[in-house]
């Protein structure tokens, strides 16, 4: 059995590949001449050990690589977290993969079997490549790739794969209003939340796009807005005739595009004189309220009681004395009870 360096001995480095053609080229067609001299012998012990040495401990040394580190697919597709092993001694290394998000890390592939959200959507292919079946957006994570060795010199190493897993957008919500005065500001809007990556929005108005800037348009360059790709608004600073028209948005990002039924926007005049007669006439029948009941209260006509002549009020009895009304109004006498 070949002996082992002790543990505290480093790694030698790569032999350089001129290096290595060099040695190829001495130890084959120019053997004769590399041996002529003393000193050509003492090179080629020192690159024979070398070559040895390194040899040696690749075979000792656990070492991964990745065919790709940012990888990505469209959400309900497969996609391919490669885990490549190019050295090993260790003939049952333990393999595991870890999901890395803003909670932690957390055991996708522990003890041979698929474990978590990926449970029923995941398989390893050997020795140690995650296949996800059925790529959702709550798959998009950083994923760790770790292999331990226990018989190798160096006997763990790890990779950190990047996944992302694109949405498409869907249908956006846009609001568009019907009608703007004619000088008036206008907003019009659009939202979309179910993309990612993050949408970006693309206003149209009658089936062409509008540009960013008006000034670069001869189609819009009359018109004064402000146009956000982020956010999806669309701001008029002064609506103008020619602004008029079906507007509609589109939403779109890597994995594709949404756009929302186009929505027909007008604008109008300001009529100022027909406003100036309204306030007019209003002013007129208002002040033809005031006079007229103002009239009739001076008539009477908001009089609650009238006084009359055969209205008689029984005068209050303050005297202790009982009186009796005989058939003539006005005529009293005394009872019997009245005592002087």
């Amino acid at each position: 059995m070949r002996n082992r360096p002790p543990p505290s001995l480093s790694l030698p480095l790569s032999i350089p590949p001129k290096l290595f053609r060099l040695l190829c080229a001495c130890t084959a067609s120019h053997t004769e001449h590399c041996i002529d001299s003393k000193m050509a012998k003492t090179r080629l012990a020192c690159l024979l050990t070398l070559l040895s040495t390194h040899c040696y401990f690749s075979v000792l040394a656990v070492v991964l690589r990745t065919s790709n580190d940012s990888p990505w697919t469209d959400e309900f597709d497969r996609i391919e977290l490669s885990c490549l092993i190019e050295s090993i001694s260790t003939s049952n290394p333990r393999i595991e993969w870890k999901k890395i998000t803003s909670e932690g890390p957390s055991y996708v592939y522990f003890d041979k079997k698929i474990s978590g959200d990926l449970e029923n959507r995941a398989t390893i292919r050997e020795p140690a490549t995650l296949l996800i079946t059925n790529a959702t957006r709550s798959d998009t994570a950083k994923y760790r790739c770790e292999v331990t060795a226990a018989d190798d010199q160096k006997s763990f190493d790890e990779i950190v794969i990047d996944l992302v897993v694109r949405v498409k957008p869907v249908v956006p919500k846009c609001s568009v209003p019907k009608s703007v005065p004619f000088g008036k500001s206008a907003e019009l809007s659009c939202v979309e939340e179910e993309g990612f990556p993050k949408s970006q929005y693309q206003w149209f108005k009658n089936r062409e796009e509008i540009p960013d800037d008006p000034k670069t348009s001869l189609k819009f360059f009359n018109s004064s807005y402000t146009l956000s790709a982020e956010t999806g608004t669309l701001k008029f600073i002064a609506v103008r005739k020619e602004d008029a028209g079906e507007y509609f948005c589109r939403a779109k990002n890597d994995a594709g595009y949404a756009e929302c039924a186009p929505q027909q926007m007008e604008v109008y005049d300001i009529d100022v004189v027909g406003i100036a007669l309204g306030v007019l006439v209003v002013v007129v029948v208002l002040l033809c309220i005031t006079v007229g009941i103002c009239c009739a209260y001076k008539q009477g006509y908001f009089s609650s009681q009238k006084q009359t002549g055969n209205n008689y009020k029984v005068p209050a009895k303050g005297d202790g004395v009982d009186y009796v009304r005989t058939e003539d109004e006005g005529d009293f006498r005394h009872k019997s009870s009245f005592v002087i």
